[in-house]
């Protein structure tokens, strides 16, 4: 656990407003593949297949396959199971929300001497923030209130000092104005420690420390990409393409985290505490993807991409507010509370940029009976390999400054805490006349570093498929397995406690198109 509490220090690091953390990144790059019902059903491997919109956004050299001219819409529906276990109690939280896979135009044209031309614009959602996680559990190792008591006394504020706390992170700020922590001697010490009233509540009972701690998460928005692109077909054997994206990000997270004395002492100088925050993320990025196939034979395919690392420009805002009941601890008991924007003026704002990893894809597709009329061949099977470097993840300061070094120490501490992973995906197509079948699987690898973080994202996908006259419809079934984790809070002296997070999902896709 030595990465979370490096993680729990980094947390604990005065910042004039508030700060991303290294798990935010995430949210950017760990995303599967959204493509064209017809991809999503062979499990988005589609880095050597090309003839469909979705290269676009894969392996840009796929639409130097087109000949005519398509236009494609990519409708679909997603819903999703999340269920967590936290210190031994188990829950679980329901969603659904619309999606949107690859649409837009495509097309391609007979170009001088060997070379044909091929053009695209599509817009896609590369990545659905909406989610919903909730966990509940009892505590006898840790209180919430601890990351704030270690921020007060790791930054050497007085507590006292207006012009000290104002320099504490909003939340932290927060707790100190509702007595959440504060300054006293503890038994056999001669000097005042800062520390978190429902710690010092369970010194003063004898050492019983005992909370109910709950934690609620919902986020919802999430990642629209447009792009265009643009590939050259030599003699149908070699094929060279490249897109520019610019996806437009918008972001948001509802968190409620209370904690509730579990002892059944009221005399202890703690009930409870509630912390509710908004974040919200708006912004947006630049990127470019290259790549080639490759047929080294009639029925063979290969393929090579390279993703640039996405720069974004974000802008953050802050809203939250803290409600506590200390029972008889002040002078006058019961619950107090405060807002941010009450301690700050209004809703603060923060601008940064990050720079996503990069991506390197290596793809092979077998055609069965491969010719040049589509209507005679008979399926393929085809196979991509991903590689991610998520331990080049990096933020930087938008503005004139940077707190301490925040942005350093973040990319230092996510060198340690992720690590690059490899993604595989797999599918096939089988063709009767008109109609098609299709399978695919796609398996996601851990990002974390610490083996005790177990994350992971597994697709099963099954399709069908029509295609006459000019038209085509798909439509895809995708059943996704994930598992991740959720720190409801931070600590920098002792083991962060965390949920596990097990999500199943279904996705369905269907897309339409005809030739023009």
């Amino acid at each position: 656990m030595k990465k979370n509490i490096l993680l729990g220090m980094l947390s604990c690091m005065s910042v004039s407003v508030f700060a991303q953390i290294p798990e935010d990144v995430l949210k950017y790059s760990w995303q599967p593949v959204n493509g064209t019902a017809r991809i999503n059903a062979i499990g988005g491997a589609m880095g050597s297949l090309g003839g469909d919109i979705t290269a676009m956004f894969v392996n840009p050299a796929g639409i130097g396959f087109y000949k005519t001219t398509d236009v494609v819409l990519s409708p679909g529906f997603s819903f999703f199971n999340n269920k967590s276990n936290f210190r031994g109690t188990s829950s679980n939280d329901k969603n659904s929300f619309l999606n949107l896979g690859p649409t837009g135009i495509v097309g391609g044209w007979k170009g001088s001497n060997k070379w044909s031309n091929s053009i695209s614009f599509a817009v896609t959602r590369t990545a659905n923030f909406s989610n919903k996680i909730y966990y509940t559990g009892t505590n006898d190792f840790s209180s919430a209130a601890e990351q704030y008591a270690a921020e007060v006394a790791n930054s050497g504020a007085d507590i006292g000092n207006a012009d000290d706390i104002s320099k504490l992170s909003l939340s932290t700020q927060m707790a100190v104005w509702n007595y959440l922590v504060d300054t006293t001697t503890l038994p056999g010490k001669g000097t005042p420690d800062v520390i978190s009233l429902a710690m010092w509540g369970a010194l003063k009972s004898g050492g019983n420390f005992l909370v109910n701690q709950s934690h609620t998460v919902e986020t919802s928005g999430g990642i629209t990409e447009i792009a265009i692109g643009y590939a050259a077909n030599m003699e149908d054997k070699f094929y060279v393409g490249g897109s520019i994206g610019l996806p437009i990000v918008k972001y948001r997270k509802e968190s409620t985290l209370r904690e509730e004395d579990a002892t059944g002492n009221t005399n202890n100088n703690f009930s409870f505490s509630e912390l509710k925050e908004t974040f919200t993320t708006k912004g947006a990025g630049l990127n470019a993807k290259l790549g080639v196939i490759y047929k080294p034979a009639e029925f063979i395919r290969l393929g090579l991409a390279i993703h640039t690392p996405t720069v974004y420009s974000f802008e953050d805002s802050y809203s939250g507010s803290m409600a506590v009941n200390l029972e008889n601890y002040r002078t006058t008991p019961g619950t107090t509370s405060v807002t941010v924007e009450e301690l700050y003026g209004s809703i603060p704002t923060y601008k940064y940029e990050l720079m996503s990893p990069w991506k390197f894809m290596l793809s092979g597709s077998y055609v069965l009976r491969e010719i040049e009329d589509v209507r005679k061949q008979k399926g393929f099977i085809t196979a991509d390999i991903e590689y991610v470097s998520y331990k080049s993840n990096k933020f930087r300061n938008a503005e004139d400054y940077d707190d301490n070094g925040y942005y350093e120490s973040v990319n230092k501490v996510m060198k340690t805490y992720y690590k690059n992973a490899l993604n595989f995906r797999v599918g096939g197509e089988l063709k009767f006349t008109t109609i098609m079948g299709r399978l695919g699987f796609a398996y996601y690898g851990n990002p974390y570093a610490d083996k005790e973080l177990k994350g992971s994202k597994m697709f099963i996908s099954g399709g069908l498929g029509y295609r006459n006259a000019g038209m085509f419809i798909d439509l895809t079934y995708v059943h996704g397995l994930q598992k991740d984790a959720s720190f409801p809070y931070r600590l920098p002296d002792k083991a962060n406690t965390f949920a596990n997070v097990k999500s199943s999902a279904g996705n369905i896709s269907l897309t339409l198109g005809f030739k023009i």
